[in-house]
Order: structure tokens, then C-alpha cells, then sequence
């Protein structure tokens, strides 16, 4: 079974900038270096039915299918990071020792799990995370989740945030900033060089 630092279910705009920013830290920092990704899509992100026209720096009338495919070779640069088509059916394990299970039998190990996986519904198999109503979704039966385990974090809708493309990302990327920095024992934000 594959070993992953972090395994991330979710492939959306959340999960997607989860990855890329971890996988930019790992090639950024020498606490990082070496480890490696896993991101789970089931392909079907949200984002997928929409036209983005209020996303900072996408051009007006992007799909979200374009995007995400935008996303998924950003991450795909780094060979760290290895995307999985398949929908995970449990999670389970803790800390330092998480197993996630597909519909098809495969299975992965990760040090630590991020949840990524929309406000829908939530199918997965686990006692991780308590699914709670979405507070702040505009329309009425959302979820979202909360973390009932140590190594286990929550990002984009799932996590209870507004329902924005760039919310989404930015939830991502938080996340992402969070593990790197349980990793360093101190505050760590991954800036790009200004010249």
C-alpha cells in the first residue's frame, strides 16, 4: 500500500489548492522535502457546472470544467503530488496512520487527511468528522463538516465557508499553510519571490 504525507478527498477548487500549495512547500522548505501527495477526485466537483465571472485573476466566462483542468496541471508539475480518479467509500485509522479505502478495492495510507468534498452530501464512511448543517449556505440542506480527530483537517465548503470559487481555493491554500506549519513548529506561509 502507498504511504502519503497527506492524502487529500476531494478534488475541487479546495483540494486542488490544498495539494499545490503543500507540494510548493515541499519543494520550498527542507521539512517538507520528500514528502509526498495523494489527491482522491471522484469528478464531481461543483465547480464543473459552472461559468466563473467573479474569480480574481481567471478571465471572464472561464467554465469550471477549464478551470479545474487549469488546477489539475498546475499540480500535476509536481511529481510529488499523484492525482486519483476514484470516489473513497471510508476513512479511517489516526494520526500518522490514516487508511483510505475507493468503491474499487484500492487503498492508501496518509499521515494526515484533508476533507475537501463539497456542501452536497457526505457518503464516506467514517467517525473523523461530524457532518453539521453548512452555516452560511444559501440554500437549505448544505453540510459541511467538522473534525472530530487529531491529523484530520477540512477545507473549502466543507469546511463551512461561503460558497465562492475563490472562498474555496483560499480555504485550500489556508489549510495547506496549516500542515506546513504543524510540520515547522511555527507559522509558515509559502510566499512567492518578489524580484
Amino acid at each position: 500500500m502507498e504511504m502519503y504525507a497527506v492524502g487529500i478527498i476531494g478534488g475541487g477548487p479546495a483540494g486542488l489548492s490544498c495539494a499545490l500549495t503543500l507540494a510548493d512547500g515541499s519543494k520550498r522548505f527542507d521539512f517538507a522535502r520528500d514528502k509526498r501527495f495523494l489527491v482522491v477526485d471522484s469528478g464531481s466537483s461543483d465547480v464543473l457546472k459552472a461559468v466563473l465571472n467573479n474569480v480574481p485573476g481567471v478571465k471572464r466566462e472561464t467554465t469550471g470544467e477549464e478551470y479545474l483542468e487549469f488546477l489539475r496541471t498546475q499540480v500535476e508539475e509536481f511529481e510529488n503530488v499523484n492525482l486519483v480518479d476514484g470516489e473513497v467509500c471510508e476513512v479511517y485509522g489516526k494520526k500518522g496512520n490514516f487508511r483510505i479505502v475507493l468503491s474499487d478495492g484500492r487503498e492508501f495510507g496518509a499521515e494526515l487527511v484533508v476533507f475537501a468534498t463539497g456542501f452536497q452530501s457526505f457518503n464516506v464512511k467514517t467517525d473523523l468528522v461530524e457532518v453539521i448543517p453548512h452555516p452560511v449556505s444559501p440554500r437549505p440542506g448544505k453540510i459541511a463538516l467538522k473534525p472530530k480527530a487529531e491529523g484530520v483537517y477540512v477545507a473549502g465548503l466543507s469546511a463551512g465557508k461561503i460558497t465562492m470559487v475563490a472562498v474555496a481555493c483560499g480555504s485550500g491554500v489556508e489549510v495547506g499553510c496549516e500542515i506546513l506549519s504543524e510540520w515547522a513548529g511555527k507559522v509558515v506561509v509559502g510566499h512567492d519571490s518578489i524580484k
